[in-house]
């Protein structure tokens, strides 16, 4: 084993607990160092009146790789939370009055789409199978390591062939239009663009590996809320013997030219450490924690992702149709994401809502639901809550979910609370967006720009959502038993 080094993992999101836990189980000394009063950053809850809404992540999928983490424990992820596969996946609603629901089996989502429109079910079954030839290229290339620009990726391919077969030469929008005949499906298409905050305008059709990966791997639910896996970290994180010292802000990564030598806590103290993870924005980074102009330039490189708004609705009674994950779409696709790319708020926005209660009725009070309501709005976008709120609440009425008479309470959030609760410029969700073909190479690394610093997290490579930040631990990971072999 190779000598044991002092670590200090500054952010306590879902990227730092899993190199947390990596590297204390590679007999490192870990202390996780976290701003707010509880770890798991975005993935976080809300809880008033009996009602708990998830007003982060609210989706679980790939659970291997979560598992992979806690193996290293020597646990389970089986062991430390109760999954539910979720059957339906998804339900899917247009204002005309067209529905479409998505299953665990493929054979009934098949079905599902040949009753939308005939011919349909043989394009979805067509669409997912090159979808799953993404995700076999994506796997041993994108995912299996840091990246540092093209070059990484192709030396990485097995033949040129997977160039095309990554399929990064066109936009999802263009992969709609050349699979589906149906304006609908279309849309349900470019749905996924928002999976990494990007815009199905400008992401490439690479992202088509994510409706893959639904089918093939499943959409999951902990039974308690998507809270029980960050507890789960957490739990496992100081068995195996990470310290975790919560409402404890770094204000300085301490470093000369070359190397990290620590960081500084904003009561005035000084930890030593040997590396320093950066589980934080890679622009907060470079700009606050270890000012770097040149490393602040090529973090800027990378647009922003969306940020959203929110609305936790705890709502009387129940609603007929609905499932645990619903998507209530706009009238016109294009000129949603046209106002979102120009940078303002949509006036007709889609409109995504979990009801974690319609599974897990522990999530609201006995006969009531909890409703999590999201729409995509620009980063750095200004908006007033209270009309946003308004505008929203009539759009999903006009779909026949009419929330108003129902609600007892309508919390909000606005881009500027996610900036200021997780310190993510503009209140950008996943970091750092997947919008044009050079998306990934303009990512920030995870090797930082001093020795002995790495960045885990959204904003750095392979990007934002659960499961990718996970992965950035594991490379993070593998660069440091390399570094420091």
């Amino acid at each position: 084993m190779n000598a044991s080094r002092r670590i200090a993992v500054v952010g306590g999101g879902v990227g730092g607990l899993a190199a947390a836990i990596r590297l204390r189980s590679a007999g490192h000394d870990v202390t996780i160092f976290e701003r707010n009063a509880r770890v798991g950053g975005k993935l976080s809850t809300y809880t008033r009146d009996g009602f708990t809404f998830d007003i982060g992540p609210s989706l679980l999928t790939l659970p291997h790789v979560f598992d992979d983490v806690f193996r290293l424990a020597g646990t389970a992820l089986a062991e430390q939370v109760d999954l539910v596969r979720l059957d339906p996946q998804f339900r899917y609603f247009w204002r005309d009055g067209a529905t479409l629901t998505v299953h665990d089996d493929n054979d009934a989502t098949a079905a599902a789409f040949e009753a939308f429109r005939p011919g349909a079910g043989s394009a979805w079954r067509a669409f997912d199978a090159h979808g799953g030839e993404i995700w076999k290229v994506a796997q041993r290339t994108f995912f299996a390591g840091p990246m540092t620009g093209p070059l990484t990726v192709l030396r990485r391919m097995n033949s040129p062939r997977d160039l095309l077969r990554i399929d990064a030469l066109r936009t999802l929008n263009d992969a709609a239009r050349e699979t589906f005949d149906d304006d609908h499906l279309r849309q349900w298409v470019g749905r996924y663009a928002t999976y990494s905050g990007s815009s199905p305008r400008h992401v490439p059709a690479t992202m088509a590996c994510i409706p893959h990966v639904e089918a093939e791997y499943g959409c999951w639910y902990p039974m308690g809320g998507l809270g029980t896996l960050r507890d789960a970290f957490e739990r496992v994180a100081i068995e195996l013997g990470v310290e975790v010292r919560t409402s404890t802000e770094v204000v300085d990564v301490a470093a000369d030219a070359r190397s990290v030598s620590g960081i500084q806590l904003a009561d005035g103290e000084i930890v030593d450490a040997d590396i320093v993870i950066a589980n934080v924005d890679a622009e907060h980074l470079y700009a606050d924690l270890l000012p770097d102009d040149r490393a602040l330039r090529r973090v800027r490189r990378a647009d922003r992702s969306t940020s959203g708004f929110v609305l936790c609705v705890g709502a009387r009674g129940t609603t007929p149709g609905i499932g645990h994950h619903n998507v209530w779409f706009s009238d016109d696709y294009y000129q949603e994401f046209r106002a979102l790319d120009a940078g303002q708020l949509a006036d007709d926005p889609t409109i995504y809502g979990c009801v974690s209660a319609v599974t897990d009725q522990s999530q609201a009070p006995d006969g009531d639901e909890n409703w999590f309501l999201l729409v995509n709005t620009p980063p750095d976008v200004d908006v007033d809550t209270e009309r946003y709120r308004d505008v929203v609440l009539a759009r999903l009425a006009e779909h026949g979910v009419d929330l108003r008479e129902r609600m007892t309470f309508a919390a909000r959030m606005a881009p500027a609370d996610i900036e200021r609760l997780y310190r993510s410029p503009g209140g950008a969700i996943y970091g750092t967006s997947s919008n044009g073909m050079r998306a990934a190479f303009a990512r920030p690394a995870n090797r930082g720009a001093r020795a002995g610093l790495y960045l885990v997290g959204g904003s750095s490579h392979p990007g934002g959502g659960l499961p990718l930040v996970a992965t950035s631990a594991a490379i993070v990971a593998e660069m440091i038993d390399q570094d420091f072999a």
